[in-house]
């Protein structure tokens, strides 16, 4: 049986047409209100979880710069009557006092605040001078020798040791520490961000710049460095919890800060010497260095799963 030929429709002249070509018209392009950082920052603070913990961290550091300011209770006061030394938490002394007399809560909020401070200053430098290293690194291939054994050189010799001996080398203090954890940090950011950097170092607007003779650093700011905001963001969340870590390992192992310095790691290591008897002079400062090593590490992982562009919507 011979299949029918199914017969071509006639076309209804009115109904259809042959378009014509605009010239204005065909330069027109689509667009789209797209924005990276909204999107990012939707799907950031989308998790009830990561608002919750950015509250917290506010307030902390808010908590910790305005309340020396507006208290008059020194931190460093030594009571001479001994009724007030060990003075378990009530309503005079939310955190009660320790073997001197000294207020720990007034404590607690000044060693926040130094904390902080030294965090943020060695995040900073870690992450600011690492990320320049690892741009330069990344970008060219002449470094890779000289860089790489020096990495591997600063990474095998093991953190205690290194941050141990600096601290008997020099003077304990705010610089020493300082010095201690800056002077290594930033060499492992900057492997970090030169693996990221390898990745974006062939594409062709690079490459073109080089052909027009563009330094090198100029192509390492304007170009590299702009496409990894997000991951430098990750790392200096990250970089600020494991410096108080830090300080307060540093002060377990006796080579910290100086004991007149007021900081988390020696309010912890202090209520250690008595943690048998009095326990609440050490735990009640552990628990706020908890919640900013957890709450920045938690942080820290959440942007950058909010930062990776396959999360957006």
């Amino acid at each position: 049986m011979e299949n029918a030929k199914t017969p071509n429709p006639i076309l209804d002249p009115l109904k259809f047409r042959a378009a014509v070509f605009d010239n204005i018209g065909s330069e027109d392009a689509g667009f789209s209100n797209y924005s990276y950082w909204r999107s990012t920052l939707r799907t950031f603070f989308r998790n009830k979880m990561v608002l919750l913990l950015v509250a917290l961290v506010l307030a902390l550091i808010v908590m910790s710069l305005v309340y020396p300011l507006v208290s008059d209770v020194d931190p460093n006061k030594v009571s001479l009557m001994p009724l007030e030394w060990n003075l378990r938490p009530s309503a005079e002394h939310w955190f009660g006092t320790d073997a001197l007399g000294r207020d720990i809560w007034t404590r607690a909020w000044y060693g926040v605040r130094n904390s902080f401070a030294l965090a943020f200053c060695i995040a900073l430098s870690d992450v600011g001078i690492g990320m320049i290293a690892g741009a330069l690194w990344g970008y060219n291939k002449k470094l890779d020798p000289f860089m790489i054994e020096l990495y591997n050189i600063m990474t095998n010799i093991p953190s205690t040791v290194y941050l141990v001996l600096l601290a008997y080398i020099m003077n304990t203090s705010y610089l020493t520490l300082f010095i201690s954890m800056a002077s290594r940090g930033w060499i492992v950011e900057a492997r970090f961000f030169r693996n990221r950097i390898l990745s974006l170092r062939d594409n062709e607007y690079n490459i073109a710049s080089k052909c027009l003779g563009t330094p090198v650093w100029r192509i390492a700011t304007r170009n590299i460095i702009p496409h990894i905001i997000s991951l430098i963001i990750m790392e200096a969340a990250l970089c600020i919890p494991y410096s108080i870590g830090s300080e307060v390992f540093m002060g377990f192992v006796g080579v910290g800060m100086p004991v007149e310095a007021i900081t988390l790691g020696n309010i912890v290591n202090q209520g250690r010497a008595s943690f048998t008897l009095h326990p609440y002079q050490m735990l009640l400062p552990t628990i706020i260095l908890c919640i900013i090593t957890v709450a920045f590490y938690v942080i820290g992982n959440k942007f950058a799963d909010a930062s990776d562009p396959r999360n957006h919507v």
